[in-house]
């Protein structure tokens, strides 16, 4: 019998963060730098144990909404131009999914300056102290150069800092990042590479557990992370798990178990992350380095969901995806012997989502081409035979059920994108 997963919160975000941060190795451990030292400055601060907490989560994914490549370099900037539309984009991913929802006004504000005083919203709701963290947090982050060794820059970093106080930072907080600086530790700690870890060691967030329940509500958040960086998989993984599901309980599995195909269905595409917008959406021929940083995206959904106990049935079916049955797949070569029938539906649900939808480079194909795709990559000994089999039987109940989850995904996507302006 399959184990029904039990996973703790925190770990489920620090995978995310993880999973934002391999899009460019300069980016590399930004979102736990600036999650350790706002959860310093707070706790040096005094502030309640909740209020820290949800500086660690927003720390964390305060970058949720940069959507490029280029978006998330240009947050590398110390003064940022225009830095206000990710911040926006990341607030309306997270406000609707507790327990972020909580979180979602300290992304939200975590570029405005003190002294800004042309904001609407932030003159109107007010900018939480969290933010203003948040913010002093981010810019340091920044400011470290992660070619050399820390200790050298700690009297730049702070002059820097220090410089703007009353400006872009609220002095106080300057005053006690000002005395952080002086502790070695500090900024060891800052650029460790456990520094998951110690964030793991001073969060109140590991005890919290999800059932499946919770779980696939998060899951359906991170399939929004993953999907709307682009208008061409805006609708995706809702498609691929919705279908998955449904040709799970067709060959047998139990509720539970196509609960659990369900998530895997919303996170295959985690390592997606890895893959820049710019590729994404790109109209011309790919190049074979494309191509190359395409197939690393199933290496990176299996290794980040790896490390996350109770895990691991959610992960081979989320992760084998691209294997094949005759050895010829990718990133592991599994053989038929080695891919689980999970995986292997998990293979035909995303094999006929993505040629059932529109991409940059072709259209959808029409039911009776997708079939034939299907049937040849079976003959082929790309896909199952018997999983085939069951989409044949059954296509205009799975292509309905595909259709209604990607609509509302479709749907979710444009208020989100009108919300703040994305074309």
């Amino acid at each position: 019998m399959i184990k029904e997963p039990h996973v703790p919160l925190f770990e489920m975000v620090m995978c995310l963060s993880n999973a934002m941060d391999l899009i460019d190795r300069t980016l590399v451990a930004h979102h736990k730098q600036v999650a350790y030292v706002a959860l310093s400055i707070a706790a040096e601060m005094g502030l309640p144990l909740e209020e820290q907490n949800d500086l660690i989560l927003a720390g964390l994914l305060h970058d949720i909404g940069a959507l490029s490549l280029q978006d998330r370099l240009n947050t590398l900037q110390f003064e940022i131009e225009n830095p206000y539309e990710h911040a926006e984009l990341g607030y309306l991913l997270l406000k609707e999914y507790e327990p972020f929802s909580r979180m979602a006004n300290l992304v939200r504000y975590h570029h405005t300056p003190w002294d800004e005083r042309s904001s609407t919203i932030a003159e109107k709701e007010g900018v939480p102290i969290g933010s203003r963290i948040l913010h002093l947090a981010d810019r340091v982050s920044v400011l470290i150069n992660k070619e050399k060794e820390v200790i050298g820059q700690i009297k730049g970093i702070r002059e820097r800092i220090e410089k703007h106080a009353g400006k872009m930072f609220m002095p106080v907080l300057v005053d006690t990042f000002r005395g952080l600086s002086e502790k070695e530790y500090f900024w060891l700690d800052t650029v460790s590479p456990s520094l998951d870890l110690t964030l793991a060691h001073r969060s109140k967030l590991k005890t919290i557990e999800m059932d499946l329940e919770r779980l696939l509500d998060l899951s359906r958040f991170f399939c929004h992370v993953i999907d709307f960086r682009s208008r061409f998989t805006s609708t995706h993984s809702s498609g691929v798990a919705a279908v998955a599901e449904a040709l799970a309980g067709l060959i047998g599995f139990s509720e539970r178990e196509c609960s659990m195909m369900k998530i895997a269905g919303y996170l295959h595409d985690l390592g997606k992350l890895a893959v820049s917008k710019e590729i994404l959406e790109k109209q011309e021929r790919l190049t074979e380095d494309d191509v190359n940083v395409i197939k690393g995206h199933t290496f990176y959904t299996y290794r980040i969901l790896e490390t996350i106990r109770d895990m691991d049935v959610i992960n081979t079916w989320a992760s084998f995806h691209h294997e094949r049955l005759d050895g010829k797949g990718y990133p592991f070569h599994h053989k038929g012997h080695d891919l689980s029938l999970g995986s292997r539906i998990m293979a035909v649900a995303d094999v006929f989502t993505a040629i059932t939808e529109d991409r940059p480079y072709r259209k959808a194909m029409s039911p009776d081409r997708a079939l034939q795709v299907v049937h040849q990559m079976a003959e082929n000994s790309a896909l199952d035979t018997n999983v085939v089999a069951v989409l044949r039987l059954n296509f205009d109940r799975l292509n309905s059920i595909r259709m209604s989850a990607q609509a509302v995904a479709s749907r979710d996507y444009e208020e989100w994108g009108t919300g703040a302006g994305v074309p």
